[in-house]
This record gives C-alpha cells, structure tokens and sequence, in this order.
C-alpha cells in the first residue's frame, strides 16, 4: 500500500482484515506511524461494536507492517494499490517507479477519484495490468469499489482484482475509464449545486442536506459529504472535470473557492461547511 493517510490506512486495514498480509509506507515516516495507529484504533472499535471477535483484529493487526520505502513495500508484492495525492504527473511518476520495482505478474493499482487510468497505465510498461481501485472514505465502513479499466487492461486482471473487493467485504462496480468515472461525476455535479444553492440563499447548508437525506434517502447530504471528502479534494476534481468535459456545469462556485482560499477543507481542519 502506498500512501498511509486518510485513503491509504484504511484500503491497508481492510485488506488485512480480509487475510491478505499488508505493506504500508509513505513518504513520510511519521504517516506509516500514525496510518497503523489509525488503523489500531479503528480495529478496536470494531471489537466494541461486535464486529470483530479480539482474535480477529489482532490477526489483522499483525499483517499489516510498515515499510521504510517504495522498494521495501511493494517488492514480491501481488497486487499494489496506490493512495497518494491526486495528481496526474505524481501518480505517472510513481507507478513509472513501481514499474521497475515489481515482478511482471504485479497488479498496480491507482486509488484515483477522477484522473485518467489510461494515462496512468501508460506510464508503465505493463498497462494491461494497471487498473483502478476507487474506494470510499471512510474505506472501512463504505461498501463500494469502483473498478475502472481501460481499452488495454487484461480482462483477467480485472476479475482477479474483483475477487479481492469482494474478499474484502465490498461490492464493485465496474466503469469504463472517462473523466470523474461514475460516482464522482455524479457525486460533484450534486456537490457544486448544493454548494450554489448556498451562496444563493435557497437554504442553510442543514437544510440542504436534509432534503437529500429525508427527501432522497443519502445517508449523508452533499454540504456534509463535501467536507468529509475534503473541499480541496472536491475543487480540484471540479476544476479537472471541468478541463476534461468541458461543460460549464463543472464550473466551481465562489464560495467553495473561497473556503478553500481560507483554508477551510472541511472535516479534516475543523471547518469547512460545518464546524466539526
């Protein structure tokens, strides 16, 4: 697993708690420290809860090691899933960089909400076998994985990948690679109107989302989502749909730049539509 944050702990926790011994580093050291706490603590919340029996936990616990590199992590590796920022040129770099570490068996996986899975796998010189992974945040709660493959991806590769989402306890959805895939697509396009909405005065952000979650059934309203995920994360999608499709609904409201500008992310600095 490459990237220990708030993405990579959890796709780490859950593999290892479907049996699969787990490999986690970052490129900060302190991360892969915090990534195990993290997935400590959640492990023993699971056990609170009745989730998981003690014995269960500990076991996943002890598959899940930290790596002090790249090399270290995904060396001999079946499958690598990568987590780290969403950034094309970074992500290109990185699996150029798993390309001449693994073996050619090796599976190379990319964590992307919305970046090109094709122009990933092409900077590799296996793309048949690099696919995408997108898991949900929070990974050990939320059921779905979107598969993203590519006019060049092996169809094996994409059924054994499916096998481990489902060994994972998770239901897999498979999607063509196109900008933003399904979910995000979807997901910004309810997210940007909300957020307009807003600005407007239409409602308060509460009441926005409780009309999606009464009125809809979401489990949680699009304002609220918007900052679980990250308003940086949710721009920065916005603004690369926008570049890709070409559609003025892609378009990000000035509230949701200024809040960013001010450096309110939402859940994960304290403040964003709501103060958490």
């Amino acid at each position: 697993m490459i990237g220990a944050g708030t993405m990579g702990h959890g796709i780490a926790q859950v593999a290892a708690v479907a049996g699969y011994n787990t490999r986690l580093t970052d490129a900060n050291p302190e991360a892969i420290v915090s990534g195990r706490n993290r997935i400590q603590s959640n492990l023993i919340g699971a056990v609170a809860r009745g989730k998981l029996t003690q014995g269960a936990a500990d076991s996943a616990m002890s598959r899940v090691t930290g790596a002090p590199g790249i090399e270290a992590a995904a060396r001999d590796a079946d499958l690598v899933i990568e987590a780290i920022l969403e950034d094309l040129t970074l992500k290109q770099s990185l699996f150029q960089q798993l390309d001449s570490v693994v073996g050619d068996d090796t599976i190379l996986a990319t964590n992307t909400s919305s970046l090109s899975v094709t122009r990933i796998a092409k900077a590799t010189r296996r793309p048949a076998r690099v696919v995408g992974m997108h898991f949900f945040n929070p990974v050990h709660i939320m059921k779905l994985v979107e598969l993203i493959t590519h006019d060049t991806a092996d169809p094996a590769v994409i059924d054994a990948v499916r096998a481990v989402v489902e060994k994972m306890g998770k239901t897999p959805i498979l999607v063509r690679d196109s900008p933003g895939f399904a979910s995000s697509r979807l997901g910004v396009i309810l997210g940007l109107e909300a957020m307009r909405m807003l600005e407007e005065g239409v409602a308060s952000a509460a009441d926005i989302d409780t009309a999606m979650e009464l009125g809809y059934g979401h489990p949680m309203g699009p304002l609220r989502v918007s900052d679980v995920v990250g308003l940086d994360v949710r721009l920065k999608i916005a603004d690369y749909l926008r570049q890709e499709l070409g559609e003025q609904k892609f378009d990000a409201p000035r509230i949701l730049r200024d809040k960013v500008a001010r450096g309110e992310l939402g859940k994960k600095t304290g403040r964003g539509f709501y103060d958490w």
